[in-house]
C-alpha cells in the first residue's frame, strides 16, 4: 500500500512542478499591455506556490521506475489533482485582492469544470485574471490531469484516462491519445481566433471567447456576455464553436480520418441535432417570440445551443422569461452534450443508449421470445455494444446526478429562490453551463456558494470518480489503523 501512495503522490507532484509553466502564461500578455506588469507578481507568486508544493512530493515519495499505475490510483491522482489545482488556481484573485478565498476556490472551480458561472466583475479586473479564467476552462476541457500527466506517465498510463472520464482513447495509448486531442483542440481555437476577428472582435477579446466556447465554459471579458457584441456574425462563430467543444473527440478524430460513413454511424451527432429541432421551436414560439419580436429564431437558437453544449452564453438576461423558457432551457441543460468532449449534463450518449435500450424492449414485444437483439452503439470508429454493464454504469450516474440535483435545488429553495429559478440555476452548477438567472452574484450566501461549488465539482468529474476515490481512500487507513494497532 505504501507504494501505491508513492506513486500517487510522487505523479501529483510532478504535474505541479510543471503546472508553473500554465501558471505563467497570463504574464505573456503583458507585453501587449505594459500597465499590466504591476499584476504579473500574483502569478509569480503562484507558480512559486505550486512549484514548491510539486518539488517537496516529488522529494518526499520516490517510487521505483516505470511503476504501473491501475485505474484504482489514478482516481485518487484525480481527485488529488483537481482539488489541489482548483486551490493553487483561485490565488491569484487573491493575491489581487480580486475575491476572498471562498469566492476564488468558487470562481476556480468554475474555470476548471468549464462551468461558467462567476462571481467577478470584469470590467474592473485585470486583464492577466480575465486570460487566466479562460485558460483555466481551456484546459479544463480538455482534461488537464491527463494532458500534464501524460507527458511523465507514458504511454501505457490508462488508469488516469479512464479515471477522469475519458473511456474513448482515440489513439493506441494515452500520449498519443492526448497529442491528437491538443492537436484538434488547438487547431480548432486558432480557427475560432481568425472567426471571431473576421467577425469583428478586437484580439484580446477573440482570443479569450474562442478559448471559453470551444471549452464550453462560458467566460467572457465582457459584463454582458456575447450579447454586448450584439453581432450576428459574432453569435453564428459561436454556435459552431459551443457545437464543435460538444463534440467528443472520437467523432472529431473519425471525421480527421476522412471517415464520414462511420461519422453518421455515430448517435450524439443525430441526438444534438434532434433535441435542438424538437425544443428549440417550442422556446422561439412560446417565450422568445414575445419577448423578442425582432429576432426571436436568432435569440431562441442561440440560447438553446448554450444550454444544450452546456456552454453558458447568453444574449439576453433571464429575468423576463416565463416558466417554459426556463423550464426548456432547464431540460438542456441537464441532457448536457456529447460524451469525451468539453461538455457537462448526463451526456448525449448515455440518452441515445437509453432510449435504443427502451426502444429495443418495446419492439422485442412483438418478436419470438427466442429471439436475442444485440444493439450495437458507435462512439467515434468503435462500435460498442450495449450490454448490462453499461446501462448499470449510465442508471449509476443518473441516479447520484438527481439526487445530489435534488438536495441542491432544495438547499437553493431553502433561501427563498422560486422553484423555477432554483431548478434552473442549479442544473447550471450541476450540468457545468453558466447560465444564471440571478441567483449566482458575489453576495450570494455562503452555503449557496459552496453547495453550487460542489455541484460543479461533481458534475465535472462525473460522480463515480470522487466516489472511488474517497472509498479507496478510506479502506486505506482503515488497513493502516488495522496494521499500526
Amino acid at each position: 500500500m505504501k507504494l501505491h501512495y508513492k506513486i500517487i503522490f510522487h505523479h501529483v507532484g510532478t504535474l505541479f512542478t510543471y503546472f508553473p509553466v500554465i501558471v505563467l502564461v497570463p504574464i505573456l500578455f503583458c507585453f501587449a499591455y505594459p500597465e499590466e506588469w504591476s499584476n504579473a507578481l500574483f502569478f509569480a507568486e503562484t507558480a512559486l506556490v505550486s512549484l514548491s508544493l510539486g518539488l517537496l512530493l516529488r522529494y518526499l515519495f520516490k517510487p521505483p521506475k516505470n511503476a504501473p499505475l491501475t485505474i484504482k490510483e489514478g482516481t485518487i491522482i484525480v481527485l488529488f489533482t483537481w482539488t489541489i489545482g482548483i486551490f493553487i488556481s483561485a490565488l491569484p484573485f487573491v493575491f489581487s485582492g480580486t475575491l476572498n478565498m471562498s469566492q476564488a476556490i468558487f470562481e476556480s472551480t468554475s474555470g476548471w469544470t468549464t462551468t461558467g458561472l462567476t462571481v467577478v466583475d470584469v470590467t474592473t479586473v485585470s486583464k492577466l485574471i480575465l486570460v487566466w479564467r479562460s485558460l483555466m476552462q481551456f484546459l479544463g476541457g480538455a482534461g488537464f490531469a491527463i494532458i500534464m500527466l501524460s507527458a511523465v506517465i507514458g504511454p501505457s498510463g490508462f488508469g488516469l484516462y479512464y479515471a477522469e472520464g475519458r473511456i474513448d482513447n482515440i489513439m493506441p495509448n494515452i500520449r498519443a491519445s492526448v497529442r491528437m486531442i491538443l492537436v484538434i483542440y488547438l487547431s480548432y481555437a486558432a480557427g475560432g481566433i481568425i472567426a471571431y476577428l473576421l467577425a469583428g472582435m478586437n484580439f484580446f477579446d477573440a482570443f479569450n471567447h474562442s478559448l471559453t466556447a470551444l471549452a464550453s465554459g462560458g467566460f467572457s471579458t465582457r459584463a454582458g456576455g456575447i450579447g454586448e457584441f450584439n453581432s450576428l456574425a459574432v453569435e453564428i462563430v459561436t454556435v459552431v464553436l459551443m457545437v464543435m467543444g460538444t463534440t467528443g473527440f472520437g467523432v472529431h478524430y473519425t471525421l480527421w480520418s476522412g471517415k464520414f460513413k462511420q461519422f453518421l454511424k455515430n448517435g450524439e451527432p443525430w441526438t444534438l441535432l434532434s433535441i435542438l429541432l424538437l425544443f428549440t421551436p417550442v422556446l422561439i414560439r412560446f417565450t422568445t417570440f414575445s419577448l423578442y419580436p425582432e429576432a426571436p429564431a436568432r435569440t431562441g437558437i442561440f440560447q438553446a445551443v448554450s444550454a444544450l453544449t452546456t456552454t453558458g452564453f447568453s444574449t439576453v438576461s433571464f429575468e423576463r422569461w416565463n416558466d417554459l423558457g426556463l423550464y426548456v432551457l432547464t431540460l438542456l441543460m441537464i441532457f448536457g452534450g456529447g460524451m469525451d468532449s468539453t461538455s457537462g449534463g448526463l451526456k448525449l450518449f448515455r440518452l441515445y443508449a437509453l432510449a435504443r435500450a427502451i426502444w429495443a424492449q418495446l419492439i422485442s414485444f412483438f418478436r419470438p421470445r427466442t429471439a436475442v437483439e444485440t444493439i450495437v452503439l458507435y462512439k467515434g470508429q468503435k462500435a460498442i455494444e450495449l450490454d448490462l454493464r453499461l446501462l448499470k454504469e449510465i442508471l449509476i450516474i443518473f441516479t447520484f446526478y438527481f439526487i445530489f440535483y435534488c438536495l441542491g435545488v432544495g438547499v437553493l429553495a431553502a433561501y427563498g429562490y422560486s422553484l423555477a429559478d432554483s431548478a434552473f440555476e442549479y442544473a447550471s452548477a450541476l450540468s457545468t453551463v453558466g447560465l444564471s438567472v440571478g441567483i449566482t452574484r458575489p453576495d450570494m450566501p455562503a452555503p449557496i456558494l459552496w453547495v453550487e461549488t460542489v455541484g460543479m465539482f461533481m458534475g465535472r468529474l462525473e460522480f463515480l470518480v470522487v466516489f472511488y476515490a474517497i472509498i479507496k481512500l478510506v479502506r486505506d487507513v482503515k488497513i493502516l489503523k488495522e496494521v499500526s494497532s
